[in-house]
């Protein structure tokens, strides 16, 4: 009996432990938290600690990883057809590039792993709060913290978007998305704040 016990509550841990899939339906953000109850909890904690909207944060997510934990930038090819290293050093979640995560956690004193959502969003949250402080563009504007978020701040500042008219399509699709989102954050608020009452995690 406590052998059989014993599994089960190991299984549960490793199920607890592993990422999970990226949400079925990405354009719904009450259908992502449904799905995935503590992610709510986390963005949430992201949003008290940094000021950054929920619907912000997980339309960044949404454009930059398509919610996968591992996901990675394509390769570069050698001759054209031999993949070779990776575009750039962006990972995870949030694809946070290694000088900008190594900042964030001089910046926090806070370790964590860009293949866990709380510790990606906690990211965002400090890019954006720091975008705000240091060029006073407001967390609430997806557009222009979107271009900034993928340029750098020092690129951003030398507007180098202007010569990349695809970014700009992303950072529209991005602010469409943040909106969306907000919109869809109202109607299930109350629902997904009752329900993170009794989630454990």
């Amino acid at each position: 009996m406590y052998k059989s016990l014993l599994t089960v509550l190991l299984s549960i841990g490793l199920v607890g432990c592993a990422a999970p899939p990226p949400p079925k339906n990405q354009s719904n953000i009450c259908e992502i938290f449904r799905e995935q109850p503590s992610w709510y909890k986390d963005a949430k904690r992201m949003e008290e600690e940094w000021g950054t909207p929920i619907q912000v944060a997980m339309a960044f997510v949404k454009q930059e990883s398509s919610f996968r934990h591992d996901a990675r930038p394509p390769k570069k090819k050698v001759l054209w057809v031999i993949p070779w290293g990776h575009v750039s050093s962006a990972y995870g979640y949030a694809q946070a590039q290694d000088p900008a995560w190594s900042d964030y956690q001089k910046a926090t004193g806070n370790g964590g792993s860009r293949t866990k959502f709380s510790d990606a969003m906690m990211f965002i949250g400090w890019y954006t709060h720091e975008t705000q402080r240091q060029l006073g563009v407001s967390k609430w504007d997806a557009y222009n913290q979107y271009l900034a978020y993928h340029e750098g701040r020092g690129g951003y500042s030398r507007k180098t978007y202007n010569a990349k008219p695809n970014l700009i399509k992303v950072a529209r699709r991005v602010e469409q998305q943040a909106k969306d989102y907000g919109w869809q954050l109202k109607q299930c608020r109350s629902e997904l704040e009752k329900n993170s009452s009794w989630w454990p995690w």
